[in-house]
């Protein structure tokens, strides 16, 4: 009776997800300038990016809409904060032109960090990127005009914020603070911290100072800031004062 060899055990081949048609390609953004404005150009090669709600201009290519709906919680924050609930996905292969601006864009590259947005700073990001929110403590929101929300981004990819002027970096060690009177700072890293105080101690110097309450940026992290705004923003702004100024004239004369 000769030997015979048992059944080699039957090898289980590993289990693979199905491939994703779309959504790994490639993403490029890229700011055009037109007249006075300038155009966000989003480039997809098999590919999606996520931006703010109402952001998207005109698209062509073969391209679709995904709007997904948030979380409870996420419309209650969005209430709060006045800010979208909805951030839409476009996905597929072609270019999106995004709304224009008279303000500035600025593209950022994140590799796992945090970063904190001024509201109305957030416009469009890759799917590497999670828009989420962030909690501030509330006499800070309340007092600093941030809000008691601000939008959070963070993961590995880029991400477009528009900002009325050109931004400038500030770094903090931990060793000083950075004091804004006003709030055109436009993000900072989550390892900053925000307080608002008074500019001068006691209610009589900040009276006589001109100065009163201050936002206050503490700790290790970055700050962006925009502290003069483009000369088309400018410009608008002004027209938008005469404008207000001839209608009020109009009023008090009927």
């Amino acid at each position: 009776m000769g030997y015979h060899q048992p059944p080699l055990p039957v090898q289980q081949q590993p289990y693979s997800p199905p491939v994703q048609t779309q959504g790994n390609g490639k993403v490029t953004f890229e700011v055009v300038p037109k007249e006075m404005l300038r155009l966000m150009m989003v480039q997809l090669e098999n590919s999606a990016f996520r931006y703010e709600h109402g952001g998207m201009y005109y698209m062509k290519g073969q391209l679709t809409i995904e709007a997904n709906l948030p979380s409870a919680g996420g419309f209650l924050k969005a209430m709060v904060t006045k800010e979208s609930a909805v951030k839409p996905v476009i996905r597929g292969t072609g270019t999106v032109f995004m709304e224009p601006s008279f303000g500035e864009f600025t593209i950022m590259e994140l590799k796992g960090e945090e970063w904190i947005l001024d509201k109305g700073a957030y416009y469009c990001s890759e799917m590497g990127i999670d828009v989420g929110m962030w909690t501030n403590k509330a006499i800070s929101g309340f007092f600093s005009g941030e809000g008691f929300f601000q939008t959070k981004v963070s993961g590995y990819g880029k991400v477009v914020i528009v900002s009325n002027g050109p931004l400038e970096e500030v770094i903090l060690d931990g060793s000083s603070n950075l004091t804004v009177d006003g709030t055109f700072a436009i993000a900072r890293t989550s390892g900053v911290n925000l307080s608002v105080s008074r500019a001068t101690k006691g209610l009589f110097s900040s009276f006589t100072s001109g100065e009163g309450l201050v936002n206050t940026f503490s700790g290790v992290g970055k700050v962006l800031i925009a502290p003069v705004a483009n000369r088309y923003v400018t410009l608008m702004e002004y027209l938008g004062v005469i404008n207000r100024n001839v209608k009020a004239i109009k009023n008090s004369g009927s």
